[in-house]
């Protein structure tokens, strides 16, 4: 397969798979399916999706403030409002070209502000091992508040709270083994994760040598708190998940933030998943589907507005530029 090949199927393939899934979603859904969910976006309270994106935005806004704190110890001293710009830009980018949003984000940064693509691009990769931090300890908490679910299909006990515990310590056996496997192993696959892993540690590491760490980890905490948030205050909108247990917040939300690497903006496999997530948690079938995809929608007109007003602003904020 020669080169432009398979760059093409690689911009095609997740685009494709997303309206295949939407499809396949639709066509297996009774008219009745269809009407539930059509009066669960009529009846949905949009005061509280409303929330949700204001949550989301001021997670949008804080990861500009904290790019701030990488690009200063170089000497550079961006707008906030191309930071932020530039932020939203590269979150359009992504529903279209996966992972080109860094790109872009890196790109526009250098052209109005002057600041090399490399030195922006590096900031940008130390912001992802930071984020990779984060993520892998949500699951981590996922996986320990599923573990009960887990204990119930494995131990058939729900009243033995220690289930939770043995589930748990299985994790974590299985994990630390996985590390000395990797650790000694020569095989080329293993020694990738490996050195993925060293750069999450050396990228942790470097965080706390930073002039302001602190203001950095605790912007780094917000995000993702507003992350959780946005898609809790989402589940007020309909009185069948107005009642979701915390548990169910915390994996909808990591099955959820999984999906979106699959497909473009997780076209698809977003309102799939989380759906499945929240029957898991005895929510009827169409409400959980209805909330999966107001949740969805949300996101994608949010990133969608916002992205397309900073790419045509940007350069006219800029125009007097020297």
């Amino acid at each position: 397969m020669n080169k432009k090949l398979r760059k093409s199927l690689f911009l095609i393939l997740p685009i494709a798979l997303g309206v295949f899934l939407v499809w396949y979603f639709l066509s297996k859904l009774t008219p009745d399916d269809k009407t539930a969910i059509i009066n669960s976006f009529k009846e949905a309270n949009y005061w509280w999706v409303l929330l949700s994106l204001v949550l989301g935005a001021l997670s949008h806004l804080s990861r500009a403030y904290r790019w701030q704190f990488m690009l200063k110890p170089m000497g550079y001293k961006p707008k906030f409002a191309n930071s932020v710009m530039t932020v939203f830009v590269a979150y359009l980018v992504n529903l279209g070209i996966p992972r080109a949003g860094e790109i872009a984000r890196a790109t526009g940064i250098s052209k109005y502000e002057n600041i090399p693509f490399e030195k922006a691009f590096g900031t940008i990769v130390a912001e992802r091992i930071a984020d990779a931090i984060m993520l892998m300890g949500i699951i981590g908490l996922a996986f320990f508040l599923q573990a009960e679910l887990l204990s119930e299909y494995l131990f058939k006990d729900e009243d033995s709270g220690m289930q939770k515990y043995i589930v748990f310590a299985a994790i974590v056996a299985l994990a630390i083994s996985f590390y000395f496997i990797i650790k000694k192993s020569k095989n080329p696959f293993f020694i990738k994760i490996k050195q993925f892993i060293n750069g999450l540690v050396e990228g942790a590491i470097s965080i706390f040598k930073m002039d302001n760490k602190w203001s950095f980890i605790f912007h780094t905490f917000f995000i993702w708190l507003m992350y959780v948030l946005m898609f809790y205050a989402v589940s007020f909108a309909l009185p069948e998940t107005s009642n979701l247990p915390f548990e169910a917040i915390i994996v909808g939300f990591v099955v959820g933030g999984i999906s979106m690497a699959v497909t473009n903006g997780g076209l698809g496999t977003y309102p799939i998943a989380v759906a499945s997530v929240l029957i898991l948690y005895d929510i009827p079938d169409n409400p959980a589907r209805a909330f999966a995809w107001i949740m969805w929608t949300a996101q994608t007109l949010m990133v969608l507005l916002f992205g397309a007003l900073s790419f045509l602003i940007l350069p006219i904020y800029n125009r007097n530029r020297t």
